[in-house]
Parts: C-alpha cells; structure tokens; sequence
C-alpha cells in the first residue's frame, strides 16, 4: 500500500476529475447544497434485515437492560467479519449490537480459530478468542456510524420455559467496541481508498475550467464514521459569513466528506460542524473542530484558514531562490538543539526588542546569539535542531493575555488575580524579572512565583501537540494567519544564509488532548481511531506523558507522512528528530522516510529510540526503538556513552561517570571496591560508544582460555541490554546534554567531590563534551553546554519560564545557583541540592573569563572533528577496520584490579587500514586523561602500534594554536605521549606522501 504525499494545492488540477467534481459538488454563493451520496440511515429500525443470510435482527434487549451491567472496551473488531474478546471460563454467548432510535440491531457471533495473519497483526491480542460475524462491508460501514457493543448472554436463561424471567436477565456484561482495526480493513486495504486520497484539508484549486470559476476551494475530511459534516467559513474578522455553511458529501469508498465552494473561501477561515457518535458520552455528538490538516490558523488556532503555501502572499522575498546547505554524508551532521523562546530572550543586542522569544531573532545581524552561532559555524556546526515549531496547545498566542518576564507586576495581577503575590501590596511597574531578583536564592519564594505563573506565561517546550503542520503562532509578532507562515519561513531562510541545515523537532506520538476536550481535534472527528487504547479498558494510554496516538492505525501514519513531506517540501526542513520514537512502527517510520526523500533527497531522521509502555518489546508492532532500527540509518539516541559520561541516574551523588569523577576523583559515597568494577564497565561503554555504539566493533581479543575470542560491543552490558545495537554510524546519536533532565554542568555539580576546583570543574565540562565530538556516530550538542548553560538543578523546564531557561550569549553568566528549581518536579531534591551547594563553597561557580574560555575551546573540539573524515567514518566495516582503544586489559577473574593505566582512555584511528578517507593524516591518536594528574602513556610500541617509535605524531594544529593552553603542554617524546590533566588531546600522524 502506498502512503503518497500531501499536495497542499493544486495548480493544474486533471480536468475530467475536477469537472466531475464541480458539477456535483460546487456550492454557489447563493448556499446551495447538495445530497449525501450515502444514506445516514441505519438498519431499519426493529425490523428484521435479511442479506443473503446475514442474521442482523431486531434485538430483544432495549437501552434500559443494559445500562448497569458490568462493561469495559475489550472487544476489538478487527477485520469485516473477525471480531476478538478475551477468553473466558464463562459459557456465555455473544451478540453484536448496533444502536438505532428504538433499541439495538444485532448479530450473533460464532467462535472461530484466531486466523494466523489477524494474530500476527495485533500480537497483544492474540490470546483473545476470535469470533465470526457475517455483516458485508458496506453494513459494517453502517454500523460504525452508531454505537456498537458486545453483549454476553447466559443462554442457561430460558426465557420460554421461565416466562418470569425477563430476557433482559439473560445479559451478563457488555463490552463496548475497539474499531480502530475494522476501520483500517474497510477504508484503506484497496488500491484507491482513504490513504491515496492526496489532498485531504483545504485545497486552492486555480481552473478555468472548474464551471466557469477561476478559483475553487476544495475541501477534504476523513470522517468515516460522522453521520453528517458541513463546513462553516468566516471571514477575516472570524464572523460567520452568511452563506458560508457548506454541506459536505461522502464518498462511501474512501470515508472522505467532500464539497467544493467558490472562491469566497480562499483565504477564509473555517471550522468544520461534525455529527458523529462519541464513546466520551456515549452519544452522537455535534462537534465544531478545526481541521487536522489545516496550514494556517487564527490566533490560539481557533479556526483553520485557507492557504495556498506557494502563494507569493505566504513566503518572504526570494523564498525560493535561498540556497539550502548540504553535506556530504550523513555522518557529517552535527546537531545543535535549540529551542526558539531561550535563543533570544535574554538577548540585549536585539534591533527590535519585540523580536526577544520570536522567529524574528534568527534574522538579525549583530545580536550575541547571531554572532556566536556564525563562530560555531565557521567550526563546522551544520544543523540548528529547533525543539517543537509546530502548533502548539499550552502558550496563548495573543501577547496581551500572556505574561512575559519583563512585563509589571500589574498585568501580572490583571491577568491572575488570585496567585498568593496579588494578595498582599506590589508595585504594579515592578517587573516580574526584578521582583525575582530581589529574593534569596536560598529560598523558596523564586520557584513559588515562577511556578505559578507558569499557567499563563509566552513558555513551553512545546511537547503538546495541537496542529501539526502549521508553526506556532506564540514565537511570530503577528500569530494571525499567513503572518505566522511568513516569519517561520524568514526564520528558515536566514539560518540557510548563515550555512546551518533546519531540523525539526516533531511530536507525533501524541495529542494535547483527546476525548470532547476543548483542545481535541483528531478524536472529535474519528473518535478512537487516532489513539492507542487500553485493550481491556479502552482508556487512552498516556505512557508518553499524554494522549498516546495510535500510528500503527494507517490513517494517523498517513497524517504523519503528509505532515513530514508539508515541512520537507513548504518549508524547506531538512531533517526531523522524532520524540519518542520507540511509540511509533519502524515500517511506518521507514515508509515517511521515502515519502519525504521524494521531496528532499537528503533529509535525515533520528529520535528517540526509548523501548517502554505498552508498546514496548515489539508487543503491539515492531518499533522505531534502538535494537529494531540498526543499519536502517534512522539515527537514535545512545544512552550508552551518554550514562557512561553523566553516570547512572539523575539527581543523584551516589553514582558517578567518568566524565565527573568515577574511580580518578571519588566524592564521600563511593566504594573503592565497587567502583574499580564501575570503572572498567563503563569504560568499555565509552569505548563503545565511541566506536558508534556498533554491535559487531570488536573492542578487545582474549587471551588465555578462550584465546582468540573477540568481545564486541554487542557483549558488554548496559544494564539487561547489550551496549552496542547499531549497525550503521548514522544509527547512533552521541550527547552528554540535551532539554531533558539536568544540564551537563548541574549534574556534574550533583556529584563532583567537593575539594575540586572551578578550574577543574571546567575542564572536566568540556571533557564531557569532547566525548560525543570525537565518537563515531552523529553528535548532538544541547544550546549553551558549550558554555556550561545551568538550569539551578532543574530535572524538567519543559514550562517553568524565562527564569530557569535563560542563555546568555554574552558569556558573563551561566544562571547557575539561581533559585531552587520548582517544588512540583525537585522538592525531593531539595536537601541534595543544599547540601552539594554547601559543600562545594563556591568552587562551582564561574565567571565570564571561564564561560568564554570554555566556549572558545569547545569551537576548537569542533574544528578538530570536522578537520578530518576519520572522524565521520560513513560504515561499520570503515570503524571496524581503523578504529581500535589501546589500553583496554580488562581485570582478571576474581580480581578487581585494573590492567589498564587507570584514567586514559586511549583511541587510535588509522587510515592506512580499509579504504583511505583522509588525504591530510595517516592516523589519530585521541588520549582522554580523566584524571587530574599529567599522565604519559607508554605503553608496548609495537604491539600497540605495529610501529617501534612515536615518531611522525605531533599536537594537532587546531590545539597547538588553540585557546586552551593546558592542552598545548602534550607533547610527543620518544617514550610516549605526554597528557595534561583532564584533557582529551588529538595526536596526528601527517600523510608523509
């Protein structure tokens, strides 16, 4: 089955189709409308229905029998005639029923053997007991417009012998009907039904030829269970306009509600009017919603508006002569998340103070953040990944009813009047910034405050999907219709000019909300079908944080995939990170890859690869998670190198990693012997994951006993998994920090011991950082670590405001120790906090010197990886063969001691084997000396080397010339190699031809 793209308008429409079209469809200015094409009645009310033996009946039960029996949802209609429910011990029989005006249509259903392919399809159902149902598929069809349910029946009840017996006494509980299944079988397994449909939404239509118009507006809604939908248009001030309510027909085929208008609708806004039966009420409802595939909406998303996005009117000068950065090869992408609001909002330097949080930041000259993303650029830095740009539920979009960290204390209270601050005498010209800075940061008066502002401040991460192919109106100057269009695509062209690739961020493994919700749209028009459901209970579940949907259901993954290809193609979008991607099918997955490559030939997808929930271990469908999607080239994140650097855990000092401390500075709670083992373990992870986190690397080859056996990356643990699982470098992602969780600086500051000094502490940073710039893989940097960005121990600012997700691209703070984080998501962690803030005595705290220092040198790590494809090698076999760790003896058996040279971890990459990629070096040696003393590794030359001599190497030219002067004291002597502490150092072999 294809999954097409989305065409969003249509210039030369095919002539006979759109003819067709108008001449049954086209309603005049004058509100014509024309007939459904199918019948919304249902089976004939109480009477007997007989088709070629189907056994529909009237049934005996009415409404009121079964209103207070047991019931739940664990019935799921698969296919037209297969129908499953859990087994049981009970000897009950089952009927279907179908709700009508006077009671319920039914259909007795036979159990039959679980046909193998339904088994393989849904594997969390395949212990359920199938059943047989005999409805043909246009029947089905009509029963999926009504309530339907299963009721169970005790046939011991003998109504005839015992005529006191009410044959309501027979019904023993109900099990109303999953359809999510049925749907897909009925509506999308032929060659021309729903999922070829390519124009689902509203559609420009610019014809001659279409009954004399120059321009129609055609528009498109999958609603195969709606008993009737219209479609009202509004005008520019979203008044309703008088002949704008247009009555939309169904095609039976396809589910697909259809009407064609004049060209009053062009550019006008609209919502759809929806009757459909909805499980939330157990009634039909009549639901206004805006469209699932809107392009353009009003301010706070309202109402969706007409759009044609290659209309001139939707894009900034020269759109589409903007030339758009490549690279060579995947594995030459380094990703630099950001997120729109923190980019700029601290920023002084801005033309306009109005462009502070807005798209309109990327499009400056001379800002701090314009200048220090042109510095990372001349290192190399390829991609500005924006966290979600996507419509979202949680901002509001009209400034005036939002509150912004520099606006007073009086709108503060205009706009919440009952937060405990508007209780007691302010000043209404106070701002809430410097209100915040007149507390202590030892108290709890900054997170009380930002916490209850939260609900109504311009901040959120933007993990709640509400649209979602149009931006986000709260990041524009004017949210309101093309004007949101117009500064999304500036933000797009500037970051093209500057040389960065765009990547989006995209969330489509759930909803803000479901159900009749106000922010629902998906669930008020196919309501069930777009969610995961408990299987027994019917409950949405919301393991991701959410309304989980469902895009192994072919009508969301089509969603997905018109969405992806709207970006890819509209908006010039170059790759997309997927939020929990684990939730979603690896098949489904892979097929919008192909789909949006048909747009953008060098598009790269990457995620998060988590396996948990319901979906997890393959139980519902194989999933886009970590162990599936080796070798596929969808990149997911390694946790491997990430806990191998961080440590285990969060929030935390009982653990560390080797990138703050384990084993070479414990703090007060480790165990020497424990963590001799923890050392060795998690050094093997990191050298792993600097190998790309490859399942085949072979890392070491025993000797002894099993002499000559090759342990790779597959067998070294990470928990009950094996570390390695890719299979591919552009499989893996590599970081130490990104918006999840604490910071790389706060966390480190959980678990350094006390005694070291800021100095060190800064060192140990970068350290951490250099880890994911010189794996093999893709790496991720997280906005600000390169300048050891602080969040003041917050685990989770997904919306805790300005205050505790500042950046200051002007390096005089990193906003470290500003207040405790909020009660909601760290009040546990409160006593930690005091405590680590205590016993560090101000070491942890940096100046500006050291914040442009560190931000200095992490640019020369990123010179360093772009300054040779050794460090982007394209294959497993190219690491495989080049790729090798000295210094690797594992402790012997029954003993914890090291055979290594404990606080080195030593990786060589040599191009004289395999295939050569680099005309400029011969070979990489990297030594990371993690701990605080000058180490010189010296190790067997010949068998390290296959050389007798350390002749050839030298400093790499980037750090001879750098900024970090301790890195310039290595040195190459005949013995070996001479290490400063707390320094990763790139030795270089020159290419002698």
């Amino acid at each position: 089955m294809k999954i097409p793209s989305f065409f969003h308008s249509v210039s030369s429409p095919n002539r006979a189709v759109y003819i067709a079209l108008s001449a049954s469809l086209l309603v005049s200015a004058c509100g014509e409308t024309s007939k459904s094409t199918q019948s919304s009645q249902l089976d004939n009310q109480g009477v007997d229905i007989a088709v070629k033996g189907n056994a529909i009946k009237a049934s005996a039960f009415k409404v009121n029998d079964l209103d207070n029996l047991p019931s739940n949802s664990s019935a799921h209609w698969l296919s037209t005639n297969i129908l499953v429910l859990p087994k049981s011990v009970n000897k009950f029989q089952y009927q279907l029923l179908s709700k009508n005006a006077v009671g319920f249509s039914s259909i007795d259903l036979m159990p039959v053997n679980f046909p193998e392919k339904l088994a393989t399809k849904f594997p969390h159902l395949a212990d359920f007991q199938a059943f047989e149902l005999q409805l043909t598929p246009d029947q089905s069809k009509r029963w999926l417009k009504q309530q339907i349910m299963v009721v169970a029946i005790d046939a011991t009840i003998d109504t005839t012998v015992e005529p006191s017996l009410n044959t309501s006494k027979q019904a023993k509980e109900v099990a109303y009907v999953q359809i999510g299944g049925v749907i897909d079988a009925l509506y999308t397994q032929g060659e021309n039904d729903a999922d070829e449909v390519t124009d689902l939404g509203a559609t420009i239509i610019s014809n001659q030829e279409v009954e004399g118009v120059s321009t129609a507006v055609s528009f498109k809604l999958w609603a195969p269970t709606a008993q009737a939908v219209s479609v009202q248009l509004f005008d520019d001030n979203l008044q309703a306009l008088s002949d704008g309510k247009l009555e939309m027909v169904e095609d039976s085929s396809t589910g697909v509600w259809q009407v064609l208008s004049d060209s009053q609708a062009s550019y006008a806004y609209y919502r759809y009017q929806v009757n459909v039966y909805h499980p939330a009420s157990k009634k039909v409802e009549s639901l206004s919603v805006t469209d699932p595939y809107s392009l353009s909406l009003s301010v706070n998303s309202e109402y969706s508006q007409v759009v044609d996005l290659n209309d001139a009117v939707t894009q900034p000068k020269d759109w589409f002569n903007q030339q758009i950065p490549t690279v060579k090869n995947v594995e030459d992408n380094i990703f630099y998340e950001t997120h729109i609001r923190d980019f700029s909002a601290n920023e002084q330097q801005l033309s306009d103070s109005g462009f502070k949080g807005k798209y309109k930041a990327f499009s400056e000259k001379n800002s701090d953040g314009i200048q220090h993303l042109k510095a990372l650029q001349v290192a190399g830095l390829n991609n500005i990944h924006l966290l979600p740009t996507f419509d979202i539920a949680t901002v509001n979009e009209d400034d005036s009813k939002h509150l912004d960290i520099d606006d007073s204390l009086g709108k503060v209270c205009a706009i919440t009047k009952n937060i405990s601050l508007c209780q007691q005498p302010y000043d209404e010209k106070q701002s809430i910034k410097s209100l915040l800075q007149s507390y202590g940061v030892a108290g709890e008066q900054i997170q009380q405050l930002v916490s209850e502002l939260r609900e109504v401040d311009n901040y959120n991460w933007g993990y709640d999907p509400f649209h979602y192919t149009v931006p986000e109106g709260s990041y524009a100057i004017d949210a309101k219709g093309v004007s949101r269009l117009v500064e999304f695509r500036e933000m797009v062209q500037s970051l093209h000019a500057m040389g960065f690739r765009v990547i989006m961020d995209v969330v489509y493994n759930h909803t803000h909300q479901a159900g009749l919700e106000p922010n629902s749209v998906l669930d008020k028009i196919v309501p069930t079908y777009y969610h995961r459901l408990d299987p027994l209970s019917g409950a949405i579940e919301q393991s991701t944080c959410c309304d989980n949907t469902a895009t192994e259901r072919v009508m969301m993954a089509k969603l997905m995939t018109d969405s992806l290809v709207v970006w890819a193609r509209d908006y010039k979008i170059d790759g997309f990170r997927f939020d929990l991607m684990g939730h979603q099918p690896k098949d489904a997955m892979l097929a919008a890859r192909e789909a949006v490559r048909q747009v953008d030939s060098d598009t790269y997808f990457y995620g998060e690869g988590w396996n948990f929930g319901e979906v997890a271990s393959n139980s519902q469908f194989i999933q886009a998670s970590q162990s599936e999607l080796g070798g596929s080239e969808i990149g997911t994140f390694s946790d491997r190198l990430r806990d191998a650097v961080r440590g285990g855990g969060n929030n935390t000092r009982d653990s560390q990693g080797v990138g703050n401390g384990l084993l070479m500075l414990p703090n007060e709670n480790q165990d020497q012997k424990k963590i001799q083992a923890d050392y060795a373990l998690r050094m093997d992870q990191l050298r792993i994951g600097l190998a790309g986190n490859l399942i085949n690397f072979p890392l070491r080859i025993l000797k002894g006993e099993n002499n000559g056996k090759k342990v790779l990356g597959k067998d070294i643990p990470y928990g009950d998994q094996p570390t390695g699982y890719a299979l591919d470098p552009a499989d893996t992602i590599n970081y130490v920090s990104k918006h999840d969780n604490q910071t790389l600086w706060d966390n480190s500051q959980y678990r350094l011991p006390f005694d070291v000094s800021t100095e060190d502490r800064v060192r140990m940073h970068l350290q951490s950082l250099s880890f994911a710039l010189f794996a093999q893989g893709i790496p991720f940097i997280h906005m600000g670590s390169e300048f050891m960005r602080s969040k003041s121990f917050l685990r989770d600012s997904y919306d805790y405001g300005d205050w505790f997700n500042r950046v200051d691209f002007s390096k005089q703070d990193n906003f470290y120790n500003v207040g405790l984080p909020p009660a909601e998501k760290d009040k546990d962690n409160w006593p930690l906090i005091k405590e680590v803030l205590a016993g560090h005595q101000g070491r942890d705290q940096v100046n500006a010197e050291q914040i442009q220092r560190s931000s200095n040198a992490f640019i020369d790590m990123l010179a360093i990886r772009m300054s040779s494809p050794l460090f982007r090698l394209t294959t497993e076999q190219s690491i495989i063969d080049k790729v090798s760790f000295l210094n690797t003896g594992a402790p012997k058996q029954g003993d914890n001691t090291l055979a290594q040279q404990t606080g080195l971890l030593v990786m060589k990459i040599d191009d004289t084997q395999g295939e050569t990629v680099d005309s400029k070096y011969q070979s990489l040696l990297v030594i990371f000396n993690t701990s605080d003393k000058t180490q010189t590794f010296n190790y067997n030359f010949k068998e390290d080397f296959d050389s007798t001599s350390t002749h050839g190497y030298q400093l790499h030219p980037i750090q001879q010339m750098g900024s970090d002067e301790v890195v310039k004291q290595s040195k190459v002597t005949v013995k070996g190699f001479i290490v400063p502490p707390l320094s990763s150092v790139v030795f270089v072999k020159p290419d002698s031809k």
